[in-house]
């Protein structure tokens, strides 16, 4: 309890000496709303090799197995609710103490929490997109067409961050998913796989909110992700401080102003208080 009540102190100290922050979030803010994490304490990945961009591109079984295994994971996503920190951080915003919310998780939190300042850097999980005509339509619609036309033993599947699940390694020949329906095209989360790039005016919006920022504040990521870790390179460059919130290990410890091992929710909160 003791360790807590002093990083909170830390925390309150470092929002009052730099007012205005860039908030980059990973996959550990959304924990304590039930969605897992990709990576434990040590920075050790927990599933089997993620899709890679390419892959999903070339590869009907590919976009198969992906499909499959998001039917069985999107409603983890789809009911999840923000939690404390993710309320503090709409908090801090509503305040004028953020210039812009940069998150690495598609699950849309933060927007439901109420923050409005906020760049999805690798896109968002409860949109599909036409690859061939670019068209968006809606990830539940494509849910209840999904459970209409395929018969799948989802039992004891567990979900994964990204919105879909470890389900068996069974032949997925038969599982079946529609086409666009503007021009017959193949479908695909309106997401950045691993391997593909964010594209290059996200980057830059997260860029010019860095340099307009007093700091920079990592809420939950291990920044083991290059597209994420970044940032950090670039608010050291500016000379801008950094601070972390993380309970394991991150690439960027080393670079931090301040370090804070807590979890986040707690700190956030008692921060505000």
């Amino acid at each position: 309890m003791a360790k807590t009540v002093d990083e909170i102190g830390q925390l309150r100290e470092f929002l009052r000496r730099h007012p205005r922050l860039v908030v980059l979030t990973g996959a550990g803010i959304s924990a304590a709303s039930g969605i897992p994490t990709y990576r434990d304490d040590s920075g050790t990945w927990r599933y089997r090799t993620p899709i890679q961009h390419q892959d999903f591109l070339r590869d009907k079984a590919t976009r198969q197995r992906y499909w499959a295994r998001s039917m069985a994971g999107w409603p983890t996503l789809r009911d999840a609710l923000p939690n404390a920190a993710h309320h503090a951080i709409a908090r801090l915003e509503s305040r004028g103490n953020i210039e812009t919310v940069i998150t690495q998780n598609v699950d849309r939190l933060h927007q439901r929490a109420g923050s409005r300042r906020v760049i999805d850097l690798h896109g968002r999980v409860d949109r599909v997109r036409c690859m061939h005509c670019g068209a968006l339509s809606e990830r539940e619609a494509l849910q209840s067409w999904l459970e209409q036309h395929n018969s799948l033993d989802i039992a004891g599947t567990r979900a994964r961050p990204d919105g879909d699940s470890d389900i068996a390694a069974t032949d997925l020949a038969q599982f079946v998913v529609p086409d666009c329906d503007h021009c017959g095209g193949d479908l695909t989360p309106d997401v950045v796989f691993y391997g593909g790039n964010v594209p290059r005016a996200r980057v830059d919006s997260c860029r010019l909110a860095i340099e307009r920022a007093d700091a920079l504040l990592v809420v939950g990521s291990s920044l083991q992700v290059y597209s994420g870790y970044r940032f950090c390179r670039l608010a050291a460059t500016a000379g801008k401080p950094l601070a972390i919130i993380n309970t394991g290990v991150t690439r960027a410890d080393q670079q931090a102003t301040l370090r804070l091992f807590e979890p986040a929710a707690s700190l956030l909160h008692g921060a505000l208080v």
